[in-house]
């Protein structure tokens, strides 16, 4: 195997393993050393690709982006938020893609609550994440209709509506499948942003 696709198979390996340990002990608990044993890696290659558990999260964080914007280049992604398909295939994406990086979404704020550095990254981040729709929500208000805030305000109170409910869903209303999760959200988004039932 050639150097790069060895390192490029250890890197892909530590970040793999730092996804199983964050959502098992939480990032606060965690060290590089459980990274890079659950890696099967030793632990001085941990520093050949990342400066520190920071770099490491931020690499993850990359990784979720990237993947969120081969979503919205995928074939019928709608961008009108006048209209609850495009509603319902966003808050279907979101619901995927938090369950699927769940342990890097809880390391994400974990972090920020012990580092003011990493919780400006987390502030960019999430800036960059909610811009990608925001014409989505600039349409309700070009089609004559009246948002609650500003588009910015109204992305802003979307996005946190659906991560703060999707942090609480399995716990408390672990009866309602993806399914209902899903419709309800979307009734809810909807109405919020075009004042109006579909």
């Amino acid at each position: 195997m050639k150097r790069k696709e060895k390192a490029a198979e250890t890197e892909a390996a530590l970040k793999a393993a730092a996804k199983r340990v964050f959502a098992d002990r939480g990032y606060l608990s965690t060290k590089v050393t459980d990274i890079t044993a659950e890696a099967g890696r030793a632990a001085g290659s941990f520093y050949n690709h990342f400066s520190g558990k920071e770099a490491l999260l931020e690499a993850l964080m990359a990784d979720m982006a990237a993947e969120s914007d081969l979503v919205a280049a995928e074939p019928g992604h709608l961008g009108d938020f006048t209209d609850p398909e495009a509603v319902r295939q966003h808050v279907a994406v979101y619901i995927r893609l938090y369950r699927e990086h769940i342990g890097t979404i809880r390391a994400m704020e974990q972090a920020a609550l012990v580092s003011e550095d990493f919780a400006a990254v987390l502030d960019r981040y999430s800036a960059a994440e909610m811009d990608d729709v925001l014409d989505h929500v600039t349409a309700v208000s070009d089609a004559g209709r009246v948002l609650p805030a500003p588009p910015e305000v109204s992305v802003r109170m979307a996005f946190g509506l659906v991560h703060t409910f999707l942090g609480t869903w399995r716990r408390r209303f672990e009866a309602l499948d993806d399914e209902q999760v899903t419709d309800i959200l979307t009734r809810f988004v909807y109405r919020g942003l075009n004042g109006r039932d579909y």
